[in-house]
């Protein structure tokens, strides 16, 4: 993408950054939502209780402000609103794209179920997915904003397919769409935009078909513009070091959970891309020390320099009790400067920056 990484990286470091080196911290996307938000949805669905669609409306705002603003207080450098008004990461765009239709939930595991859409026809883009989430938010904030995407891999081979030759194709085609909203999101000011694609590591011969959708993804989307790729729970030596020729800044990397075991496969070949480090364990409901978290950044620093790396959870932390959840995003940023300090005071050595790969 951009020629420059660490111009592409440095436009969200804080006008007033303490420290000389830089560890960009943000979180994946979701966050837990308030128990009345969810009572909000209820009284809504119900029509007997007269709670309309503008009362729903007003409280998915309010959640909206107040997530972007414990966001905030945790000291993020890039904020998000929780997903507030998001479900499931394929539910909430296939309802936005003509061409999917659904036909009930699918049990997926024990007593939990997805609302699995079905694709009937050719996808087609109509209205935009996300400006208006991303407006409400950049208005709420004055920190800057990432826009999570579920990518069309993703959106493909998580749905049934009733309308196309095969998913190849119809991962193409849902790329083009994803195209579209970035284009609308970087005309309405976003600058930072994130593909979730957690299908990848799991399907270790599709990669080149990934390859190929994120290269439609950022056709004619300005360099500035940072386009990070999150990936998680799968076996990342099926798709590295493959994944270094994606078209991409960022990989978002889950690898707390599993207690770093799959950190090797990242040092040979050399990472050449930006690499965000899921340095919390989402499926955790303990808060980690900062001294944890610390030890966890370093471990970071052992596959890129500091000016390639950013600081994040493994995932989304929406399954999470709230208060667990903001003490980790809190204890993130907290251990962050930690190690920026320790890095000006020559406390940590550090390998210097990779050459960008040509993309």
């Amino acid at each position: 993408m951009s020629p420059d990484r660490n111009e592409n990286r440095d436009q969200f470091r804080p006008e007033q950054h303490e420290n000389d080196h830089f560890l960009l911290t943000t979180v994946v996307g979701s966050y837990p939502k308030p128990k009345w938000l969810n009572r909000a949805k209820e009284l809504y669905q119900d029509p007997d209780h007269g709670f309309d669609e503008g009362d729903y409306q007003e409280a998915l705002d309010d959640a909206a402000r107040l997530i972007t603003n414990e966001h905030e207080r945790a000291g993020l450098d890039v904020v998000v609103d929780g997903e507030m008004r998001r479900n499931e990461m394929v539910e909430f765009f296939a309802h936005r794209i003509d061409g999917y239709e659904f036909n009930g939930p699918v049990k997926v595991w024990g007593h939990n179920y997805f609302d699995k859409p079905s694709v009937v026809s050719e996808v087609e883009y109509t209205d935009s997915w996300l400006v208006d989430e991303y407006e409400f938010t950049a208005d709420a904030t004055n920190r800057p904003v990432k826009v999570p995407i579920t990518g069309p891999y993703t959106l493909a081979n998580w749905s049934f397919n009733e309308a196309y030759e095969d998913e190849e194709a119809l991962a193409y085609d849902l790329a083009d769409l994803v195209n579209e909203e970035i284009e609308k999101l970087v005309d309405a000011g976003a600058r930072y935009i994130q593909i979730d694609e957690p299908a990848l590591a799991t399907t270790p011969d599709d990669h080149a078909i990934v390859g190929e959708c994120l290269e439609r993804i950022v056709d004619d989307i300005p360099e500035e513009v940072r386009i990070g790729l999150h990936v998680c729970y799968g076996d990342y030596s099926r798709i590295y070091p493959e994944i270094l020729e994606f078209p991409v800044d960022e990989f978002d990397l889950e690898l707390a959970n599993g207690d770093y075991e799959q950190l090797d496969v990242f040092k040979d070949p050399e990472f050449t891309k930006d690499l965000a480090l899921g340095v919390t364990d989402v499926h955790v409901a303990e808060v980690e020390s900062v001294e944890q978290i610390e030890r966890n950044i370093e471990k970071g620093l052992e596959i890129v320099p500091p000016e390639q790396l950013v600081v994040s959870p493994d995932c989304g932390v929406k399954l999470l009790p709230r208060e667990v959840a903001y003490g980790k995003m809190a204890n993130m940023v907290e251990a962050a400067r930690n190690v920026e300090k320790r890095l000006d005071d020559g406390e940590i050595e550090v390998r210097s920056a990779q050459a960008p790969a040509d993309d």
